[in-house]
């Protein structure tokens, strides 16, 4: 029998979940600076408290410029409602003014120039954007082929054994890009949002509901959790 390597297993899984969440298809949500701005809003805030917030946000600061040069006071008045309003009001600033002393304004233009290597790391030389704030704006704003590794993606992964238990989710990104190839940016998109969906719903970091997932034919922690 042919030994199933991590790619076979990651195609696998995603066919699996495409079959039983439906397959998700990717489409740009925002700008890449509005994107930017409502990934560092999402960070540790469920889903409804990020888009309320970054609505929020965008009715008082109609203008980027005006956030960037509003007290920070009133940009976490803003986005109170998200939580943790006292970190991200001024990390959202500081990007803001970190953007603006490159180009004259706060703007991610430059992006749709560069290569994703250098589009990533251009976003991760700003304060405060990590590799997987900057996959996501690349992948949902500009449908780059780079995949975020939230808490989800990688605790699946691991627990299906497409990645090394002591891979780290910084680790994760490249070879997770690879696997679902690097240049498809749809696979890309389908693998996370089904791990995601499936981390959320199913496999839970405590206590995961093996008893009803649908990869337990395949997966070698199944039971053992």
């Amino acid at each position: 029998m042919n030994e199933v390597t991590p790619r076979d297993q990651l195609e696998r899984a995603v066919a699996m979940l495409d079959d039983f969440y439906g397959r998700p298809l990717i489409s740009p949500r925002y700008p890449p600076l509005d994107e930017l701005v409502f990934t560092v809003l999402s960070q540790n805030t469920a889903d409804v408290n990020t888009e309320r917030s970054f609505a929020a946000l965008k009715a008082r600061f109609p203008d980027w410029v005006e956030a960037r040069d509003a007290e920070v006071d009133d940009i976490e008045a803003a986005i109170a409602l998200g939580g943790l309003a006292h970190t991200k009001a001024p990390r959202i600033q500081g990007i803001l003014q970190a953007l603006s002393a490159r180009t004259g304004e706060p703007d991610l233009g430059v992006l749709d120039e560069l290569t994703d290597a250098d589009a990533q790391a251009y976003l991760t030389s700003l304060p405060g954007v990590g590799p997987k704030t900057a996959a996501c704006v690349l992948l949902f704003s500009l449908k780059r082929p780079l995949m975020p590794v939230d808490t989800h993606v990688h605790r699946v992964a691991r627990r299906l054994g497409i990645i090394d238990a002591k891979v780290t989710a910084e680790q994760a990104h490249p070879l997770l890009t690879e696997m679902a190839g690097p240049h498809d940016a749809a696979q890309i998109y389908a693998v996370h949002v089904d791990f995601v969906r499936h981390g959320r719903r199913i496999c839970h970091a405590r206590r995961p509901a093996c008893y009803e997932c649908p990869l337990a034919s395949i997966c070698p922690s199944a039971g053992t959790c």
